[in-house]
């Protein structure tokens, strides 16, 4: 198994996509999950008319230090919103679909929508409709579209894929060869048993999310910083015959003074040490492929 890791790690410490892919080439990956997690704004490079050669920046980069990318993870925005601008949301959501293309990404997650008040029923038929929107382009692309599973502990009730039946369930209801299964190991470890619920989403699933917490908040935290059992989780990648890629994504293992958990308290004199420096995250990276690459060692699982 192969190890990638986000551009996300350094999201807040570089300005440009092209910064964050030298970050992770100097920590050892060769494997990148683009992160468009943020993009949906009028103002992001991939949003405005020169976002085509922006793409290609960033694939003549990998190219020429060896890299590949392998996953996306495309804006993480809620279309049932309608507070918002939904027509932009499904532009972003599109738009990070076309760069998978042009950069040879098969796989991409997209988050479900949410909305208070809904059944099940409702909830399932709705998202079936709101992925359908991006059939089109993902049929052009030929790039697969991954639902979640999340946690009551992010969700609440507004969410009906926390575990590895329901999962597969959404995937199998919405009924499109593009579509596809993401486990987050994080969210699951909120949840509780993971051995299971991987073996329920099977076949389905195309790609991972590996982090860890302590399983009452969805921290991301780089791998033995919290309870996960790691060896539940290998050992139910290789029964359940997984083939993808084994994604890091462990980006607020360092705390940042506006953290979505938790803001760090505010001492107004002075700012000096409010975040945590870039060195600190360089080291944390290095640890984190150099972890990793122990996990799959141990189970005669990686591959360079």
């Amino acid at each position: 198994m192969k190890i990638a890791t986000t551009t996300g790690d350094f999201e807040h410490y570089c300005s440009n996509d092209c910064d964050r892919i030298r970050e992770l080439y100097n920590a050892g990956f060769r494997y990148i999950d683009l992160s468009m997690y943020n993009i949906a704004k009028p103002d992001h490079v991939y949003m405005q008319d020169g976002w085509m050669s922006e793409a290609l920046k960033i694939k003549d980069l990998a190219d020429s230090l060896g890299m590949s990318f392998v996953q996306a993870h495309s804006p993480g925005v809620n279309t049932f919103n309608t507070s918002g601008d939904v027509d932009f949301m499904m532009k972003s959501l599109n738009r990070s679909i076309e760069i998978c293309g042009m950069l040879g990404i098969r796989n991409t997650v997209v988050h479900s929508g949410i909305q208070k008040g809904l059944s099940k029923s409702e909830w399932f038929q709705k998202n079936k409709e709101f992925y359908a929107e991006l059939f089109p382009t993902m049929e052009k692309h030929n790039v697969n579209v991954l639902v979640e599973n999340s946690t009551k502990v992010n969700m609440g009730d507004c969410y009906f894929i926390n575990s590895g039946k329901d999962t597969r369930e959404l995937v199998e209801f919405i009924d499109h060869p593009l579509i596809h299964a993401c486990w987050d190991t994080g969210h699951a470890n909120c949840e509780g048993n993971q051995y299971d619920e991987i073996r329920e989403v099977g076949d389905e699933l195309y790609a991972i999310h590996y982090n860890d917490n302590h399983g009452k908040s969805d921290e991301h935290l780089i791998p033995y910083l919290g309870t996960l059992n790691h060896d539940e989780v290998i050992n139910a990648l290789i029964d359940s015959g997984y083939k993808g890629y084994f994604t890091l994504e462990c980006c607020s293992s360092l705390i940042l003074k506006n953290y979505w958990l938790g803001s760090r308290r505010k001492f107004p004199q002075d700012e000096r040490l409010v975040d945590p420096p870039l060195f600190a995250q360089r080291q944390l990276e290095k640890l984190m492929y150099d972890t990793a690459k122990y996990m799959l060692t141990s189970y005669g699982i990686f591959e360079e």
